[in-house]
């Protein structure tokens, strides 16, 4: 199965954010290589929150781009063979962190963003990552800094995306 069949099924077993997960869909119908970062109309991207529920914190990135504090993620790859797995290799290569084991159950949300030309829009499928007892991080080259937050402290730096995906998190867990 390849990652463009993996990311449908995904995203039709999806419940909730309907007119979304529909956009999604119809994204990547209408655009066979809507998986791709070549794909100027927008492509799937996938990401994953850092969580440390024992602590009652998140792991961000300062996205050395962007300058914003964000959960790890970004361009699916060639390699990648499901979105999960996409999630899990960018959590994992941006955190430092190895033995970051996804929340059963899927994506915890979607969230569609514009992003500067040449392209136009980021489909993101967003999960959540648990991360081992005492887990160490290290700033990777697509970060200016990594950082654990405590829950009350992600709308002080971090969007409403942010935001909205660590409460779906809690609400999983």
């Amino acid at each position: 199965m390849s990652l463009y069949d993996d990311a449908v099924l995904v995203l039709k077993a999806y419940e909730g954010q309907e007119e979304l997960r529909q956009a999604y869909l119809d994204h990547l119908s209408a655009h066979p290589d809507g998986m791709w970062k070549a794909c100027r109309a927008g492509h799937v991207t996938a990401s994953a929150l850092v969580i440390d529920p024992e602590r009652g914190r998140v792991l961000l990135t300062l996205h050395k781009k962007l300058r914003m504090w964000l959960q790890m993620g970004g361009h699916c790859e060639r390699g990648d063979t499901t979105l999960e797995a996409a999630a899990l290799r960018e959590a994992t290569e941006e955190s430092g962190i190895p033995g970051l084991t996804l929340l059963p159950g899927g994506p915890v949300r979607l969230d569609r963003h514009p992003i500067p030309a040449p392209c136009h829009w980021h489909f993101d499928v967003q999960y959540a990552a648990l991360a081992p007892l005492d887990a160490e991080h290290v700033i990777s080259d697509e970060s200016l800094d990594v950082r654990w937050f405590a829950y009350d402290r992600v709308p002080d730096v971090a969007d409403e995306s942010v935001v909205r995906l660590l409460e779906a998190t809690r609400a999983r867990l």
